[in-house]
C-alpha cells in the first residue's frame, strides 16, 4: 500500500482577481458553449438562404442600418467601460469600479433601447418565414444574455455603492467584464448576419 500524496496549497490566496481564477475559466467556457450555439444559427442561416431562390422571403422588408449601425457604438464604448471596472477590481479601486459599472450599465442600456427600437420596426415576425425565425432567433437569444448580464451588473454595483464589497464581490466585477465582452463580441457577426446578410446574399 502506497503513502497517498498531498499538495500543500495553504500559501495560496483564498481568491484571485485575475485571469488564473477557476471562475474567470468557467466564465470563457460558458462564452465558448454559447459562441458556438451562434455560431450554428449563423451557419443554419446562409445554408437555409442557399436552398431559396428568393431572399429575403416575398413581403419582408430590408431591415434598416441607421439605428442599429448607430446603436454599435454605445455598445462597443460598454465593454471599455467594463475593462475599466475590472482593472479597478483588480487595484481594489472603489471609485473605479463604481464608475466604471454605471458607465457600462448607461451605454448597454441606450444601445439596447436602440435595438428595441429598430426590432419593432420590422415587418415580420418570428412566424412569418424562415427569415423571420432566425432574425428573431437572433434577437431574442442575445437580447436574453443581454439582459441578463445587464442585470448581474447592476446587482453588483448596487452591492457596491452600499459599501459592502471584499474580494468575492471584486472577482465579481472581473468576470463581468469577460462575458460582456463576448456579448459585445458576439453582437458584431450577428448584427452582420441580420442587417448586411439580405443586401450580401439577397435578391434585388
Amino acid at each position: 500500500m502506497t503513502e497517498a500524496r498531498t499538495l500543500d496549497v495553504s500559501h495560496l490566496p483564498p481568491y484571485d482577481i485575475s485571469s488564473q481564477s477557476p471562475l474567470w475559466w468557467g466564465q470563457v467556457a460558458i462564452a465558448i458553449i454559447e459562441g458556438t450555439l451562434f455560431s450554428i444559427l449563423i451557419a443554419s442561416y446562409f445554408y437555409v438562404r442557399l436552398r431559396m431562390d428568393v431572399w429575403p422571403p416575398p413581403g419582408d422588408q430590408f431591415p434598416h442600418l441607421t439605428l442599429p449601425t448607430i446603436a454599435l457604438v454605445p455598445l462597443i464604448l460598454s465593454a471599455i467601460a467594463s475593462y475599466w471596472a475590472s482593472e479597478a477590481a483588480k487595484k481594489n479601486r472603489r471609485g473605479g469600479m463604481i464608475g466604471g459599472l454605471v458607465l457600462n450599465i448607461v451605454l448597454a442600456s441606450v444601445a439596447f433601447v436602440l435595438r428595441v427600437i429598430e426590432w419593432r420596426s420590422l415587418n415580420f415576425n418570428w412566424k412569418a418565414d424562415a427569415q423571420g425565425s432566425y432574425v428573431w432567433a437572433f434577437l431574442g437569444l442575445h437580447s436574453f444574455d443581454y439582459m441578463g448580464d445587464l442585470a448581474f451588473t447592476i446587482v453588483l454595483l448596487i452591492i457596491i455603492v452600499s459599501g459592502r464589497y471584499g474580494e468575492k464581490q471584486r472577482l465579481g466585477v472581473h468576470v463581468d467584464s469577460v462575458v460582456w465582452y463576448f456579448i459585445v463580441a458576439i453582437w458584431i457577426p450577428i448584427y452582420v448576419v441580420i442587417y448586411w446578410g439580405p443586401r450580401i446574399v439577397g435578391t434585388p
